[in-house]
């Protein structure tokens, strides 16, 4: 079933509950059915944004794998998927320096003290450093530093008021990453309280990752956009591009 009968389902969705949604996208494939209901979203900003969403968009789309599914979105968009830009990765490079010179104690003794270069860019260039983790102990371990740097959801963080405000919210959306990554629901959830949006749109792909089923989310994706924000179409874009391009946990 091509996008005819995609966009036939388009009213279906406006009123069911997420598990007939499911079932529906299903029928019409899911990658298809969540796109389109993205785009739905999209639709209604004003012009001159949905031009700058729509290669952000094809390129989320290519990431499908589906040659035929690409075409059609690109004969209705009239586009083409954006390069992904060239840019420099700054926490792996740091954080490969910092292993080089000190090793991972080292790395660690650094970030918990921030010092540089961990005074700016902390959670970030942690993340980099437990995806270069060569076994899972290792990775372990500078997780769990993060959360402890991070401190709980709610009261005092380890850092006072600004980490509070600032940091606390940078580590939750780094780790919730790493653990969608790792399909690590626990994780995920844990982490995802600690960011400034733990009820997101993006962080609710991240975690239909882990579950399946980012079909239920297509009566969300196009009903919670307000006025002509592009972050929450953004947002779905981001959160379904990490399954379109990782797959499920449960494959």
């Amino acid at each position: 079933m091509r996008m005819w009968a995609v966009l036939a389902l388009v009213a279906t969705f406006l009123a069911v509950p997420p598990a007939r949604a499911a079932a529906a996208c299903a029928a019409a494939g899911e990658p298809a059915c969540v796109l389109q209901a993205i785009w739905d979203a999209a639709a209604v900003l004003p012009a001159e944004k949905q031009d700058r969403l729509k290669p952000v968009f094809l390129d989320t789309v290519a990431l499908s794998g589906d040659d035929a599914l690409l075409s059609e979105w690109q004969h209705r968009l009239g586009g083409a998927p954006a390069p992904p830009p060239d840019y420099p990765d700054y926490a792996g490079e740091q954080a490969k320096a910092v292993l080089a010179e000190a090793g991972w104690d080292g790395f660690l003794q650094r970030a918990r003290a921030g010092a540089p270069p961990f005074n700016t860019g902390r959670p970030e260039i942690m993340a980099a450093g437990a995806r270069l983790a060569p076994d899972a102990a290792t990775r372990n371990r500078i997780v769990s530093a993060m959360f402890e740097l991070a401190g709980p959801a709610s009261g005092p963080a380890p850092g006072g008021l600004l980490q509070q405000d600032f940091e606390r919210g940078d580590f939750g959306h780094a780790l919730a990453e790493l653990s969608m990554e790792a399909c690590d629901l626990a994780s995920f959830d844990r982490a995802a309280a600690l960011t400034a949006e733990p009820d997101g749109l993006r962080y609710a792909f991240w975690r239909a990752r882990i579950t399946g089923g980012a079909s239920s989310l297509t009566g969300r994706v196009r009903h919670e956009g307000a006025g002509d924000d592009t972050r929450f179409v953004r947002a779905a874009i981001e959160g379904y591009g990490a399954i379109l391009q990782r797959g499920y946990c449960t494959q």
